[in-house]
């Protein structure tokens, strides 16, 4: 019984914390720059994963991802940070791409949103030869 009454509690603060619904993506605007690294079909790879990282952001609204540039991904300073970040150490990145982001809050917000706020995160990705793009931080 007392399980039970944990597993409940579990899921009510977590829903506290998180929101009740998902965050929305339809109306992203994805500005893709002018890269001569990544294909289109490569960032729309690494939006995916950031897209569905949002989705959890209870009620907020994505407006835009906007690509920072070849300058900034190519850095090798840049990549050394994302392996720095690695959760794995047989993994070895050789490749990161970074999208600045722009979203709206809830307008009842609580918790980590201030209410109806405009916020701009950058997102940071990276992969590994032949890999799949993990997203590895974002926010301010």
């Amino acid at each position: 019984m007392k399980r039970t009454i944990t597993v409940i509690l579990c899921f009510v603060i977590f829903f506290l914390f998180v929101g009740c619904g998902k965050g929305d993506v339809s109306q992203v605007k994805i500005d893709y720059g002018t890269s001569s690294t990544y294909s289109k079909e490569e960032m729309d790879s690494a939006i995916d994963v950031i897209k569905k990282q949002f989705l959890l952001f209870g009620g907020c609204e994505l407006h835009s991802l906007s690509y920072m540039s070849d300058e900034v991904c190519n850095n090798a300073d840049n990549i050394d940070w994302m392996n720095d970040l690695r959760t794995d150490d047989n993994e070895v990145f050789i490749q990161c791409i970074a999208f600045d982001s722009s979203f709206r809050s809830p307008k009842k917000a609580g918790g980590e949103w201030e209410s109806n706020k405009e916020y701009t995160w950058s997102w940071w990705l990276a992969r590994s030869k032949d890999g799949e793009w993990k997203l590895m931080t974002w926010g301010y």
